[in-house]
């Protein structure tokens, strides 16, 4: 008599990656769209990259570093850390910070600021539009933005 062999069959969980600017979940798998994740090499280990324009974009809309951190879920510390690297990365400075105390601080990203942050972010539209032209024809369903 053969000896019975027990199936094991493997568990499989289906995760999504949920970006905490935005809320939404990334895809994964097939028929699911790519998403692009840009990120700009400057130098020294400074990276120009979605999650940093989204910072900013967060400074600009709230006024300080602090409530753009509570909006993107982290911590204060790494949200100044994320500032200083950005304004490390160009001679001039993207975010000027006031100190706070009685009246209360904030921080304003400057118009040079805002010009690296929609230059990304026509990058970015770039890249995608040229990743659906040469992916397009092998079935890739690529994120429109």
């Amino acid at each position: 008599m053969a000896p019975k062999v027990k199936r094991l069959r493997a568990k499989t969980k289906t995760k999504t990656k949920t970006t905490k600017a935005k809320g939404r979940s990334a895809p994964k798998g097939r028929g699911e769209r790519a998403a692009p994740r840009l990120r700009i090499a400057m130098g020294k280990g400074l990276i120009l990259g979605p999650g940093k324009v989204d910072l900013l974009e967060a400074i600009e809309r709230k006024g300080s570093i602090s409530a753009a951190a509570r909006e993107m879920s982290m911590s204060y510390r790494r949200a100044w850390l994320l500032v200083d690297a950005l304004n490390q990365m160009f001679a001039r400075p993207l975010v000027v910070a006031a100190p706070g105390g009685a009246r209360g601080g904030g921080a304003q990203i400057t118009e040079f600021g805002k010009s690296v942050a929609a230059a990304y972010r026509r990058i970015e539209q770039k890249t995608r539009v040229a990743i659906r032209e040469e992916l397009g024809r092998f079935g890739a369903n690529v994120d429109r933005g």
